[in-house]
Protein backbone atom coordinates (compact mmCIF):
# COMPACT_ATOMS: atom_id res chain seq x y z
CA UNK A 1 0.00 0.00 0.00
CA UNK A 2 1.14 3.62 -0.64
CA UNK A 3 0.66 4.92 2.79
CA UNK A 4 2.60 8.57 3.38
CA UNK A 5 2.10 10.93 6.55
CA UNK A 6 2.17 14.61 5.92
CA UNK A 7 2.94 17.06 8.96
CA UNK A 8 2.38 20.74 9.22
CA UNK A 9 3.31 21.94 12.48
CA UNK A 10 3.18 25.05 14.02
CA UNK A 11 3.31 26.47 17.82
CA UNK A 12 -0.78 26.72 17.63
CA UNK A 13 -1.47 23.62 15.79
CA UNK A 14 -0.69 20.33 14.68
CA UNK A 15 -1.96 18.92 11.28
CA UNK A 16 -1.47 15.83 10.39
CA UNK A 17 -2.61 14.09 6.67
CA UNK A 18 -2.79 10.11 6.10
CA UNK A 19 -2.36 9.49 2.47
CA UNK A 20 -2.81 6.58 0.85
CA UNK A 21 -2.80 5.99 -2.87
CA UNK A 22 -2.26 9.84 -3.24
CA UNK A 23 -5.19 10.63 -1.53
CA UNK A 24 -6.30 11.99 1.61
CA UNK A 25 -7.69 9.50 4.14
CA UNK A 26 -7.31 10.84 7.42
CA UNK A 27 -6.81 14.33 9.39
CA UNK A 28 -5.70 14.61 12.67
CA UNK A 29 -5.48 17.71 14.57
CA UNK A 30 -4.00 19.32 17.41
CA UNK A 31 -4.12 22.53 19.01
CA UNK A 32 -1.86 23.61 21.92
CA UNK A 33 -4.42 25.16 23.42
CA UNK A 34 -7.49 22.43 22.99
CA UNK A 35 -4.99 19.28 23.31
CA UNK A 36 -7.04 16.12 23.37
CA UNK A 37 -7.22 14.21 26.68
CA UNK A 38 -8.26 10.68 26.16
CA UNK A 39 -5.34 8.79 27.88
CA UNK A 40 -4.64 11.44 30.37
CA UNK A 41 -4.72 10.32 34.30
CA UNK A 42 -6.10 12.61 36.61
CA UNK A 43 -6.81 12.33 40.33
CA UNK A 44 -10.40 13.46 40.62
CA UNK A 45 -12.86 14.27 43.09
CA UNK A 46 -16.42 12.83 43.50
CA UNK A 47 -18.86 15.79 43.13
CA UNK A 48 -22.14 13.88 42.94
CA UNK A 49 -23.27 10.54 42.72
CA UNK A 50 -26.33 9.56 40.71
CA UNK A 51 -28.11 6.06 42.56
CA UNK A 52 -30.80 6.59 39.44
CA UNK A 53 -28.25 6.60 36.74
CA UNK A 54 -25.04 4.38 38.53
CA UNK A 55 -22.91 6.86 37.79
CA UNK A 56 -21.17 9.65 39.57
CA UNK A 57 -19.49 13.13 38.51
CA UNK A 58 -16.01 13.30 39.38
CA UNK A 59 -14.62 17.07 39.15
CA UNK A 60 -10.93 16.55 37.18
CA UNK A 61 -10.70 20.26 36.95
CA UNK A 62 -12.23 20.84 33.55
CA UNK A 63 -15.27 23.25 32.61
CA UNK A 64 -17.72 20.56 33.19
CA UNK A 65 -17.58 17.94 35.30
CA UNK A 66 -16.76 13.88 33.86
CA UNK A 67 -18.94 11.16 33.66
CA UNK A 68 -17.83 7.35 35.70
CA UNK A 69 -20.42 4.60 35.21
CA UNK A 70 -20.15 2.05 37.66
CA UNK A 71 -19.24 -0.40 35.25
CA UNK A 72 -15.33 1.44 34.66
CA UNK A 73 -15.11 1.32 38.48
CA UNK A 74 -11.99 -1.12 39.43
CA UNK A 75 -12.82 -4.61 38.04
CA UNK A 76 -12.26 -5.93 42.32
CA UNK A 77 -14.56 -3.40 43.37
CA UNK A 78 -17.18 -4.04 40.64
CA UNK A 79 -18.00 -7.40 40.74
CA UNK A 80 -16.65 -10.91 42.07
CA UNK A 81 -15.69 -13.56 39.59
CA UNK A 82 -14.57 -17.44 39.79
CA UNK A 83 -11.66 -18.70 38.67
CA UNK A 84 -12.93 -19.16 34.87
CA UNK A 85 -13.45 -15.73 35.15
CA UNK A 86 -17.04 -15.69 35.58
CA UNK A 87 -19.12 -13.52 37.05
CA UNK A 88 -20.41 -15.19 40.69
CA UNK A 89 -21.46 -12.11 42.17
CA UNK A 90 -23.64 -9.19 41.00
CA UNK A 91 -21.29 -5.68 41.08
CA UNK A 92 -22.44 -3.40 44.19
CA UNK A 93 -24.62 -0.29 43.39
CA UNK A 94 -22.25 2.65 43.29
CA UNK A 95 -23.10 4.76 46.28
CA UNK A 96 -21.94 1.90 48.19
CA UNK A 97 -18.81 1.90 46.10
CA UNK A 98 -17.79 5.90 45.99
CA UNK A 99 -18.76 8.98 48.20
CA UNK A 100 -19.58 13.10 47.65
CA UNK A 101 -15.52 14.52 48.20
CA UNK A 102 -14.09 11.10 47.65
CA UNK A 103 -10.40 11.31 46.13
CA UNK A 104 -10.63 8.86 42.74
CA UNK A 105 -7.42 8.14 40.35
CA UNK A 106 -9.36 7.71 37.08
CA UNK A 107 -8.45 7.89 33.40
CA UNK A 108 -10.28 9.78 30.71
CA UNK A 109 -11.76 7.77 28.02
CA UNK A 110 -13.67 10.00 25.69
CA UNK A 111 -12.86 13.50 25.25
CA UNK A 112 -15.77 16.38 26.19
CA UNK A 113 -18.04 15.83 22.91
CA UNK A 114 -20.62 18.96 22.84
CA UNK A 115 -22.86 19.15 26.14
CA UNK A 116 -21.23 15.75 27.55
CA UNK A 117 -18.72 15.85 29.63
CA UNK A 118 -15.62 13.72 29.51
CA UNK A 119 -15.81 10.02 30.00
CA UNK A 120 -14.10 7.96 32.78
CA UNK A 121 -12.46 4.74 33.95
CA UNK A 122 -11.28 4.02 37.29
CA UNK A 123 -9.31 1.04 35.58
CA UNK A 124 -5.94 2.59 34.09
CA UNK A 125 -4.07 1.68 31.42
CA UNK A 126 -1.14 3.21 30.33
CA UNK A 127 -0.04 2.90 26.39
CA UNK A 128 3.17 2.12 24.83
CA UNK A 129 4.81 1.85 21.49
CA UNK A 130 4.52 -2.27 21.64
CA UNK A 131 2.30 -2.95 24.97
CA UNK A 132 -0.39 -1.66 27.03
CA UNK A 133 -0.22 -1.82 30.71
CA UNK A 134 -3.04 -3.02 33.05
CA UNK A 135 -1.55 -1.63 36.18
CA UNK A 136 -5.04 -2.90 38.30
CA UNK A 137 -5.20 -6.59 36.59
CA UNK A 138 -2.71 -9.32 35.60
CA UNK A 139 -4.39 -10.80 32.30
CA UNK A 140 -1.96 -10.86 29.14
CA UNK A 141 -3.74 -10.69 26.29
CA UNK A 142 -2.99 -10.07 22.33
CA UNK A 143 -4.20 -7.92 20.09
CA UNK A 144 -7.09 -9.89 17.66
CA UNK A 145 -4.81 -8.79 14.48
CA UNK A 146 -2.39 -10.45 15.31
CA UNK A 147 -1.95 -14.38 13.85
CA UNK A 148 -3.66 -16.66 16.33
CA UNK A 149 -0.80 -19.22 15.93
CA UNK A 150 1.45 -16.99 17.29
CA UNK A 151 -0.87 -15.38 20.02
CA UNK A 152 -0.04 -17.55 22.52
CA UNK A 153 3.64 -17.85 22.16
CA UNK A 154 3.59 -13.96 22.51
CA UNK A 155 1.76 -14.31 25.55
CA UNK A 156 4.43 -16.59 27.28
CA UNK A 157 6.91 -14.21 26.18
CA UNK A 158 5.50 -11.33 28.06
CA UNK A 159 4.59 -13.10 31.25
CA UNK A 160 7.95 -14.66 31.73
CA UNK A 161 9.66 -10.68 30.82
CA UNK A 162 7.08 -9.06 33.42
CA UNK A 163 8.14 -10.30 36.11
CA UNK A 164 11.69 -9.61 35.89
CA UNK A 165 12.93 -7.49 38.78
CA UNK A 166 10.07 -7.78 40.52
CA UNK A 167 9.86 -9.21 43.77
CA UNK A 168 6.27 -8.45 44.16
CA UNK A 169 3.70 -10.64 42.20
CA UNK A 170 1.05 -9.20 42.72
CA UNK A 171 2.69 -5.75 41.19
CA UNK A 172 3.29 -7.38 37.85
CA UNK A 173 -0.01 -6.05 36.45
CA UNK A 174 -1.26 -7.35 32.78
CA UNK A 175 -0.20 -6.10 29.68
CA UNK A 176 -2.43 -6.09 26.03
CA UNK A 177 0.20 -6.74 23.08
CA UNK A 178 -0.52 -3.96 20.24
CA UNK A 179 -0.33 -5.27 16.37
CA UNK A 180 2.98 -4.08 16.10
CA UNK A 181 4.25 -6.23 19.09
CA UNK A 182 3.70 -9.16 16.22
CA UNK A 183 7.91 -9.18 15.31
CA UNK A 184 9.22 -7.45 18.95
CA UNK A 185 12.29 -8.96 20.22
CA UNK A 186 12.47 -9.89 23.76
CA UNK A 187 15.03 -6.86 24.27
CA UNK A 188 12.07 -4.25 22.96
CA UNK A 189 9.58 -5.66 24.93
CA UNK A 190 11.41 -5.35 27.95
CA UNK A 191 12.02 -2.00 26.90
CA UNK A 192 8.66 -1.15 26.52
CA UNK A 193 7.81 -2.84 29.93
CA UNK A 194 10.26 -0.89 31.82
CA UNK A 195 9.03 2.27 30.73
CA UNK A 196 5.22 1.70 31.31
CA UNK A 197 6.15 0.86 35.00
CA UNK A 198 7.73 3.98 35.49
CA UNK A 199 5.00 5.75 33.85
CA UNK A 200 3.20 4.07 36.21
CA UNK A 201 4.93 4.51 39.44
CA UNK A 202 4.96 8.32 38.92
CA UNK A 203 1.38 7.95 38.57
CA UNK A 204 1.48 6.75 42.07
CA UNK A 205 3.78 8.77 43.73
CA UNK A 206 1.35 11.74 42.11
CA UNK A 207 -2.09 10.31 43.58
CA UNK A 208 -0.78 10.00 47.03
CA UNK A 209 0.94 13.56 46.83
CA UNK A 210 -1.11 15.61 44.98
CA UNK A 211 -4.51 16.77 45.59
CA UNK A 212 -7.14 16.66 43.45
CA UNK A 213 -8.13 18.04 40.59
CA UNK A 214 -4.68 16.92 39.16
CA UNK A 215 -3.25 15.79 36.06
CA UNK A 216 -1.13 13.07 36.69
CA UNK A 217 -0.23 11.86 33.28
CA UNK A 218 -0.37 12.96 29.64
CA UNK A 219 -0.62 11.07 26.38
CA UNK A 220 1.80 11.69 24.12
CA UNK A 221 1.78 14.99 21.73
CA UNK A 222 0.48 14.14 18.28
CA UNK A 223 3.25 14.04 16.32
CA UNK A 224 4.98 11.37 18.94
CA UNK A 225 1.43 9.51 18.68
CA UNK A 226 1.90 9.69 14.45
CA UNK A 227 4.80 7.26 15.56
CA UNK A 228 3.09 5.00 17.96
CA UNK A 229 -0.57 4.22 16.40
CA UNK A 230 -0.73 5.80 12.73
CA UNK A 231 3.04 4.18 10.99
CA UNK A 232 2.36 1.26 9.46
CA UNK A 233 4.92 -1.33 7.94
CA UNK A 234 3.61 0.18 4.41
CA UNK A 235 4.18 3.52 5.39
CA UNK A 236 7.09 4.40 3.10
CA UNK A 237 7.63 8.43 4.40
CA UNK A 238 6.64 11.09 6.99
CA UNK A 239 7.71 14.46 6.42
CA UNK A 240 7.57 17.22 8.87
CA UNK A 241 7.52 21.16 7.91
CA UNK A 242 9.63 22.02 11.14
CA UNK A 243 13.51 21.56 12.00
CA UNK A 244 12.60 21.35 15.72
CA UNK A 245 9.88 18.65 15.61
CA UNK A 246 11.96 16.80 13.02
CA UNK A 247 14.61 16.63 15.93
CA UNK A 248 12.00 15.45 18.77
CA UNK A 249 10.67 12.91 16.36
CA UNK A 250 14.01 11.95 15.69
CA UNK A 251 15.04 11.21 19.87
CA UNK A 252 11.47 9.80 20.35
CA UNK A 253 11.95 6.84 17.40
CA UNK A 254 15.35 5.81 18.56
CA UNK A 255 14.15 5.14 22.06
CA UNK A 256 11.13 3.48 20.65
CA UNK A 257 10.37 3.15 17.29
CA UNK A 258 13.92 2.98 15.45
CA UNK A 259 12.64 1.61 12.18
CA UNK A 260 11.08 4.41 11.35
CA UNK A 261 13.86 6.83 11.42
CA UNK A 262 14.73 5.79 8.10
CA UNK A 263 10.98 7.51 6.84
CA UNK A 264 11.61 10.39 8.72
CA UNK A 265 12.45 13.37 6.37
CA UNK A 266 12.12 17.74 6.70
CA UNK A 267 10.00 19.36 4.24
CA UNK A 268 11.66 22.23 2.88
CA UNK A 269 9.41 22.68 -0.63
CA UNK A 270 8.32 26.52 -1.33
CA UNK A 271 5.02 25.15 -1.27
CA UNK A 272 3.35 24.42 1.84
CA UNK A 273 3.39 20.63 2.94
CA UNK A 274 -0.27 20.36 2.91
CA UNK A 275 -0.20 21.23 -0.82
CA UNK A 276 1.20 18.24 -2.00
CA UNK A 277 -2.24 16.69 -1.99
CA UNK A 278 -4.69 19.77 -1.82
CA UNK A 279 -5.16 18.81 1.72
CA UNK A 280 -6.77 21.65 2.91
CA UNK A 281 -9.10 21.57 -0.51
CA UNK A 282 -9.80 17.97 1.17
CA UNK A 283 -11.06 19.76 4.42
CA UNK A 284 -12.76 22.14 3.56
CA UNK A 285 -15.12 19.79 0.87
CA UNK A 286 -15.23 17.68 4.40
CA UNK A 287 -17.26 20.27 6.02
CA UNK A 288 -19.47 20.46 3.67
CA UNK A 289 -22.93 18.46 3.12
CA UNK A 290 -22.03 17.21 -0.68
CA UNK A 291 -19.34 15.07 -2.07
CA UNK A 292 -19.15 15.22 -5.22
CA UNK A 293 -18.49 11.63 -6.99
CA UNK A 294 -16.22 11.19 -10.54
CA UNK A 295 -18.66 10.24 -12.14
CA UNK A 296 -21.31 12.73 -11.84
CA UNK A 297 -23.14 11.48 -8.61
CA UNK A 298 -22.62 12.61 -5.15
CA UNK A 299 -23.54 12.03 -1.89
CA UNK A 300 -25.13 14.27 0.69
CA UNK A 301 -23.90 13.66 4.37
CA UNK A 302 -25.84 15.31 6.99
CA UNK A 303 -24.48 15.04 10.68
CA UNK A 304 -26.76 15.65 14.00
CA UNK A 305 -26.49 14.20 17.56
CA UNK A 306 -27.60 10.89 17.23
CA UNK A 307 -26.70 9.97 13.88
CA UNK A 308 -25.35 10.01 10.87
CA UNK A 309 -26.88 10.15 7.64
CA UNK A 310 -25.52 9.60 3.52
CA UNK A 311 -28.21 10.16 0.95
CA UNK A 312 -26.26 8.45 -2.49
CA UNK A 313 -27.34 10.38 -5.96
CA UNK A 314 -26.93 9.10 -9.71
CA UNK A 315 -26.73 13.38 -10.24
CA UNK A 316 -25.66 13.81 -13.92
CA UNK A 317 -24.28 10.26 -14.20
CA UNK A 318 -26.24 8.41 -17.45
CA UNK A 319 -24.07 5.63 -17.27
CA UNK A 320 -23.21 4.05 -20.73
CA UNK A 321 -25.43 0.64 -20.53
CA UNK A 322 -28.57 0.50 -18.62
CA UNK A 323 -30.01 1.96 -15.86
CA UNK A 324 -29.62 -1.06 -13.58
CA UNK A 325 -25.63 -0.78 -14.44
CA UNK A 326 -25.87 2.64 -13.58
CA UNK A 327 -27.12 2.83 -10.48
CA UNK A 328 -24.51 0.08 -9.69
CA UNK A 329 -21.44 1.80 -10.51
CA UNK A 330 -22.85 4.98 -8.92
CA UNK A 331 -23.50 2.43 -5.35
CA UNK A 332 -19.96 1.04 -5.63
CA UNK A 333 -18.22 4.50 -5.97
CA UNK A 334 -20.12 5.95 -3.40
CA UNK A 335 -19.13 2.89 -0.86
CA UNK A 336 -15.73 4.08 -1.42
CA UNK A 337 -16.38 7.57 -0.68
CA UNK A 338 -18.81 7.13 2.02
CA UNK A 339 -15.81 4.80 4.10
CA UNK A 340 -13.11 7.69 3.39
CA UNK A 341 -15.30 10.61 3.92
CA UNK A 342 -16.16 8.69 7.71
CA UNK A 343 -12.46 8.36 8.27
CA UNK A 344 -11.77 12.07 6.91
CA UNK A 345 -14.56 13.84 9.06
CA UNK A 346 -14.45 11.23 11.85
CA UNK A 347 -18.09 10.49 12.34
CA UNK A 348 -18.50 8.34 15.24
CA UNK A 349 -21.92 6.43 16.52
CA UNK A 350 -24.66 5.37 14.35
CA UNK A 351 -24.37 5.53 10.35
CA UNK A 352 -27.44 5.31 8.09
CA UNK A 353 -26.54 5.18 4.17
CA UNK A 354 -29.56 5.74 1.80
CA UNK A 355 -27.77 3.51 -1.36
CA UNK A 356 -29.75 3.88 -4.57
CA UNK A 357 -32.35 0.90 -4.73
CA UNK A 358 -31.04 -2.08 -6.49
CA UNK A 359 -32.62 -5.24 -7.43
CA UNK A 360 -30.33 -7.08 -7.87
CA UNK A 361 -29.11 -9.20 -4.85
CA UNK A 362 -25.66 -9.72 -6.60
CA UNK A 363 -25.20 -5.86 -7.24
CA UNK A 364 -26.23 -5.18 -2.93
CA UNK A 365 -24.03 -7.94 -2.23
CA UNK A 366 -20.61 -6.61 -3.80
CA UNK A 367 -21.62 -3.06 -2.96
CA UNK A 368 -21.68 -4.17 0.70
CA UNK A 369 -18.20 -6.55 -0.19
CA UNK A 370 -16.66 -2.81 -1.65
CA UNK A 371 -18.15 -1.21 1.61
CA UNK A 372 -16.32 -3.83 4.25
CA UNK A 373 -13.34 -3.50 1.54
CA UNK A 374 -12.48 0.26 2.48
CA UNK A 375 -14.16 0.26 6.16
CA UNK A 376 -11.24 -2.65 6.99
CA UNK A 377 -8.97 -0.19 6.40
CA UNK A 378 -9.65 2.41 9.28
CA UNK A 379 -8.01 2.60 12.62
CA UNK A 380 -10.87 3.11 14.25
CA UNK A 381 -13.61 0.15 15.26
CA UNK A 382 -16.25 -0.38 12.64
CA UNK A 383 -19.06 -2.65 12.96
CA UNK A 384 -21.31 -3.25 9.34
CA UNK A 385 -24.76 -4.59 9.53
CA UNK A 386 -26.67 -5.40 5.80
CA UNK A 387 -29.27 -3.87 3.75
CA UNK A 388 -32.82 -3.54 5.59
CA UNK A 389 -36.23 -4.09 4.10
CA UNK A 390 -36.47 -0.55 3.47
CA UNK A 391 -33.04 -0.85 1.33
CA UNK A 392 -31.16 0.98 4.14
CA UNK A 393 -27.18 0.08 5.12
CA UNK A 394 -26.41 0.38 9.06
CA UNK A 395 -23.22 0.34 10.22
CA UNK A 396 -21.38 1.97 13.96
CA UNK A 397 -18.24 3.70 13.93
CA UNK A 398 -16.85 4.00 17.83
CA UNK A 399 -16.67 7.64 18.67
CA UNK A 400 -13.69 8.51 20.71
CA UNK A 401 -13.05 12.31 19.84
CA UNK A 402 -14.66 15.37 18.27
CA UNK A 403 -15.80 14.97 14.52
CA UNK A 404 -13.48 17.07 12.18
CA UNK A 405 -16.33 19.62 11.50
CA UNK A 406 -17.10 20.09 15.58
CA UNK A 407 -13.09 20.82 15.91
CA UNK A 408 -12.86 23.43 13.04
CA UNK A 409 -16.65 25.01 13.08
CA UNK A 410 -18.81 26.51 15.50
CA UNK A 411 -22.70 26.47 14.73
CA UNK A 412 -23.50 29.60 12.56
CA UNK A 413 -25.31 32.14 14.22
CA UNK A 414 -27.41 33.31 11.26
CA UNK A 415 -28.63 30.15 10.17
CA UNK A 416 -29.04 28.87 13.90
CA UNK A 417 -27.58 25.42 12.95
CA UNK A 418 -28.78 25.06 9.19
CA UNK A 419 -25.04 25.43 8.30
CA UNK A 420 -21.67 26.34 10.13
CA UNK A 421 -18.49 28.48 9.56
CA UNK A 422 -15.34 28.19 10.88
CA UNK A 423 -14.40 28.86 15.11
CA UNK A 424 -12.38 32.29 15.26
CA UNK A 425 -8.99 30.39 16.22
CA UNK A 426 -9.80 28.21 13.01
CA UNK A 427 -9.75 31.53 11.08
CA UNK A 428 -6.93 32.76 12.90
CA UNK A 429 -4.52 30.23 11.95
CA UNK A 430 -5.32 30.99 8.60
CA UNK A 431 -4.49 33.90 8.43
CA UNK A 432 -1.15 32.99 10.39
CA UNK A 433 -0.62 30.44 8.10
CA UNK A 434 -1.66 32.69 4.90
CA UNK A 435 0.48 35.32 6.44
CA UNK A 436 3.74 33.26 6.35
CA UNK A 437 2.97 32.30 2.98
CA UNK A 438 2.59 35.82 1.92
CA UNK A 439 5.98 36.99 3.38
CA UNK A 440 7.69 34.15 1.96
CA UNK A 441 6.64 35.27 -2.25
CA UNK A 442 6.74 39.39 -1.35
CA UNK A 443 8.23 41.45 0.69
CA UNK A 444 6.51 44.44 1.71
CA UNK A 445 7.18 46.72 4.37
CA UNK A 446 4.19 45.85 6.90
CA UNK A 447 0.73 43.50 6.61
CA UNK A 448 -2.28 44.59 7.73
CA UNK A 449 -5.08 42.13 8.86
CA UNK A 450 -8.84 43.15 7.87
CA UNK A 451 -11.27 40.38 9.51
CA UNK A 452 -14.03 40.10 12.05
CA UNK A 453 -13.99 41.78 15.37
CA UNK A 454 -14.16 38.40 16.73
CA UNK A 455 -10.74 37.15 14.61
CA UNK A 456 -8.98 40.73 15.66
CA UNK A 457 -9.68 39.84 19.24
CA UNK A 458 -8.36 36.70 19.62
CA UNK A 459 -4.87 37.59 17.55
CA UNK A 460 -4.54 40.43 20.57
CA UNK A 461 -5.51 38.11 22.91
CA UNK A 462 -4.96 34.51 23.27
CA UNK A 463 -3.43 34.91 20.18
CA UNK A 464 -0.94 37.43 20.91
CA UNK A 465 2.05 35.33 21.61
CA UNK A 466 1.86 33.56 18.21
CA UNK A 467 0.94 36.41 16.54
CA UNK A 468 4.08 38.40 17.80
CA UNK A 469 6.00 35.21 17.55
CA UNK A 470 4.84 35.32 13.47
CA UNK A 471 6.21 39.08 13.61
CA UNK A 472 9.32 38.45 14.89
CA UNK A 473 10.23 35.70 12.47
CA UNK A 474 8.92 37.10 9.14
CA UNK A 475 10.63 40.51 10.05
CA UNK A 476 7.43 42.84 9.71
CA UNK A 477 4.99 44.59 11.39
CA UNK A 478 1.34 43.40 11.36
CA UNK A 479 -1.70 45.45 12.42
CA UNK A 480 -4.79 44.29 12.61
CA UNK A 481 -8.21 45.94 11.74
CA UNK A 482 -11.69 45.18 13.06
CA UNK A 483 -14.49 44.83 10.26
CA UNK A 484 -17.97 44.10 11.72
CA UNK A 485 -19.22 44.14 8.19
CA UNK A 486 -17.33 40.74 7.45
CA UNK A 487 -18.55 37.26 8.27
CA UNK A 488 -16.70 35.49 10.85
CA UNK A 489 -14.39 33.85 7.93
CA UNK A 490 -13.97 36.37 5.73
CA UNK A 491 -10.31 38.59 5.78
CA UNK A 492 -8.38 40.58 3.89
CA UNK A 493 -4.36 40.53 3.87
CA UNK A 494 -2.92 44.51 2.68
CA UNK A 495 0.91 44.38 1.38
CA UNK A 496 2.00 48.30 1.89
Amino acid sequence: MNHEILINWSPQETRVAVIEYGAVQDVLIERSLERGLVGNVYMGKVTRVLPGMQSAFIDIGLERAAFLHVADLIPNLAAKHNKDGDEVAAAPPIERQVFEGQSLLVQVLKDPIGTKGARLSAQISVAGRLLVYLPQDDHVGVSQKIPLHQRELLRNRVLALRGQGESDVARLGGYILRTNAEDATDSELAQDIAYLKTAWRRIKLGSTTQPAPTLLHQDLSLVQRVLRDIVEPQTHSIRIDSREQLAAMRAFATTFMPDTLDKLSLYQGERMVFDLYNVDAEIATALQRRVDLRSGGYVVIDQTEALTTVDVNTGGFVGAKNFDETIFKTNLEAAQAIARQLRLRNLGGIVIADFIDMSSDKHRAAVLAELQKHLSRDRTKTSLGGFSALGLLELTRKRTRESLAHVLSNECPVCHGRGAVKTARTVCYDILRELLTEARNFNPARFRVLAHTSVVDMLQDEESAHLAGLSAFIGKPIELQGDTSLSPEMYNIVLS
